[in-house]
């Protein structure tokens, strides 16, 4: 999937010029947590958020040091916290870094960005042209649209358990031919051997995604490899023998 296809356009924009209020009234109205800031020209020259907008004198919410921590912080930051929080025009509170991708970039590209960067938008842009905003939202609908409907009751056992298996063979956890796949109408059960306790839950998984399964069983057994302590799918442990010297 490319950003084109999950992205919203055409996109509400802001003037650096306007006010913090005017921003506010748009957000609301769109239902949106954050606008582009647009020049004169209507250039892309940062973000106003309501991040940027938390910490504000008129809620008491602005951030308070001790006068120790006051002297390590400088008066240049005290001076860029003052402006973030009495400043009433959107140029004087928006985030100024604008991160952006083409629209053909892949959908992966603009995940791995936003987890990066610890941000929940990217603009899309080709050249110096804006054509639409990805938010986290957009990714959350995209995926919404490619989840599987109601599963098939009519698919065969033996399609269930060649599709389970095939599924599982490809996981590096699974480890080659250690887990066993049974079905009886539907009902999936999982035996065998783990060498991870969390491969008990990403078997399962595998199971649950696969269409015709109607539950699934787990009666797979982990192995500790250190100890060789056996733990069974009910929570039951076996330790391993004790050996008398």
């Amino acid at each position: 999937m490319l950003v084109r296809d999950a992205m919203t356009a055409p996109v509400l924009s802001v003037a650096s010029t306007a006010t913090i209020g005017e921003a506010i009234a748009a957000m609301l109205a769109r239902r949106v947590s954050g606008l582009p800031v647009v020049d004169d020209r209507g250039a892309p020259i940062g973000m106003v958020t309501e991040g940027d907008l938390l910490r504000r004198n008129e809620l008491g919410t602005e951030r308070t040091r001790s006068r120790w921590l006051q002297f390590f912080a400088g008066p240049g930051q005290s001076a860029d916290e003052y402006v973030r929080s009495h400043g009433r025009k959107v140029a004087e509170v928006m985030t100024e870094h604008v991160v952006s991708l083409p629209p053909d970039a892949p959908l992966v590209a603009a995940i791995d960005l936003m987890l990066k960067k610890h941000i929940k938008r990217v603009l899309v842009m080709q050249g110096a042209n804006l054509l639409g905003i990805l938010a986290r939202s957009d990714v959350l609908r995209a995926l919404s649209g490619t989840l599987p409907g109601p599963a098939p009751r009519d698919v065969q056992d033996d399609t269930i358990r060649k599709a389970v298996s095939a599924e599982l063979e490809k996981q590096p956890w699974s480890g080659k031919d250690m887990i066993r796949v049974e079905v009886d109408q539907g009902k999936v059960t999982l035996s065998g051997m783990i060498l991870d306790e969390r491969a008990r839950l990403a078997a399962k998984v595998a199971a649950e995604n696969t269409p015709g399964v109607t539950s699934v069983v787990d009666d797979l057994i982990w192995v500790e490899p250190l100890s060789g302590t056996v733990i069974l799918g009910d929570g039951g442990v076996i330790a391993p023998p004790v050996r008398i010297a």
